[in-house]
């Protein structure tokens, strides 16, 4: 019974050596296979592709500080996985749109991916006050003829931010002539570019010495556009399928003022949450709309739901009080009185007879 024993732990310990070294040896496997249905992470460089363009511009990959650097961006954006698993994600809903405008300006497609670069495709703030996909300053953004208050901010505004983005760009082109240097001037502006470039003596953005975040710039763009194109050779296992699609909306047109746009996104059978998805760059609850100034709303369809029943909440409405929002009709009354015809607040005291008896 002893010896049987002895034998079954000899055959066991055996068949777990066996397994361990099969299980190290797959491991080995499958650092170069891509699985279709399983997770494996594995940390690796990945090799730079022998020729890389920017908009038709050879990357000078015979230079080593320009090797390092681009590789620097590559291996930075290939391993920061939820970002490029969302850009990939976002470039199905916008780049249909950016991707257009791009070309009616005969701007390379290429800078589809300098909006990454700069907010990601979502309509963010910077920390110096620049806002959405082309994080224009107010100033540059009123140069460029976008509309810009308290009310209205067309840097949220997809396409009218893109034409203006198309505007600066060409511009660009006409003075530096090279579209990397186009794009390194998005980064610092025309004038820092155009100053490094004399005092530096030099014509080609890859000569130039320049501070840490315009060095590192058109390289991110690089990389963005390199993982972006091929996802599979870095690591990602992703689907066209799984982008998101497009915002599919009808159009009305305004060109008077709006009191209040929850009222209003009622009306249109949607509400207050959907309308602004749509159009970010309405600021307000409300729209003064002094100069008559047509402007054109998108009205998002079905896929967007409403929860509330209006038709209850209607029905309700004899039985408790609805909060009704009149601030936006206060202020706008407010505004519209000369000053002339302002009461000072101690005149009304005095006039009810209102001020605190003396002692």
């Amino acid at each position: 019974m002893k010896k049987n024993k002895s034998v079954y732990n000899i055959i066991v310990s055996i068949l777990a050596i066996i397994g361990c070294f099969q299980v190290f040896t797959f491991s080995k496997k499958i650092i170069d296979v891509n699985f279709d249905t399983g997770l494996f992470y594995v940390a690796k460089s990945h090799d730079i592709p022998q020729k890389i363009s920017f908009c038709g511009e050879e990357v000078p990959l015979d230079s080593k500080d320009i090797v390092e650097r681009l590789d620097k961006e590559m291996i930075k954006n290939t391993y920061w996985h939820s970002s490029i698993l969302l850009f990939y994600k976002r470039s199905g809903k916008y780049f249909p749109v950016i991707e257009p405008i791009l070309k009616k300006n005969n701007i390379p497609n290429d800078f589809k991916y300098l909006a990454i670069a700069e907010s990601g495709l979502d309509n963010v703030v910077s920390p110096a006050g620049a806002r959405g996909f082309w994080q224009f300053m107010e100033k540059t953004g009123k140069e460029y003829n976008l509309e810009i208050n308290k009310e209205v901010d067309e840097r949220y505004h997809l396409e009218k931010s893109t034409q203006a983005a198309c505007d600066y760009l060409n511009d660009a082109y006409k003075k530096f002539g090279s579209w990397t240097l186009v794009a390194a001037s998005y980064n610092m502006g025309m004038y820092g570019l155009e100053k490094s470039l004399k005092r530096q003596k030099v014509k080609s953005y890859y000569d130039l010495l320049l501070n840490s975040e315009t060095s590192r710039y058109v390289f991110r763009i690089i990389a963005y556009k390199t993982i972006l194109e091929n996802p599979s050779l870095y690591g990602y296992n992703l689907k066209s399928s799984e982008k998101y699609i497009p915002l599919k909306y009808s159009t009305v047109s305004i060109d008077t003022s709006v009191a209040d746009f929850a009222e209003f996104a009622v009306q249109k059978n949607i509400n207050y949450k959907i309308l602004k998805l749509a159009n970010p760059w309405l600021r307000q609850k409300y729209l003064k709309n002094e100069n008559q100034k047509n402007y054109v709303l998108k009205i998002l369809n079905s896929e967007f739901k409403v929860y509330t029943n209006y038709d209850t909440l209607l029905s309700d409405s004899n039985h408790q009080k609805l909060i009704v929002p009149i601030d936006s009709m206060v202020y706008e009354t407010l505004d519209s009185l000369q000053k002339s015809q302002l009461i000072n607040a101690d005149t009304i005291k005095t006039e009810a007879n209102l001020e605190k008896p003396k002692k």
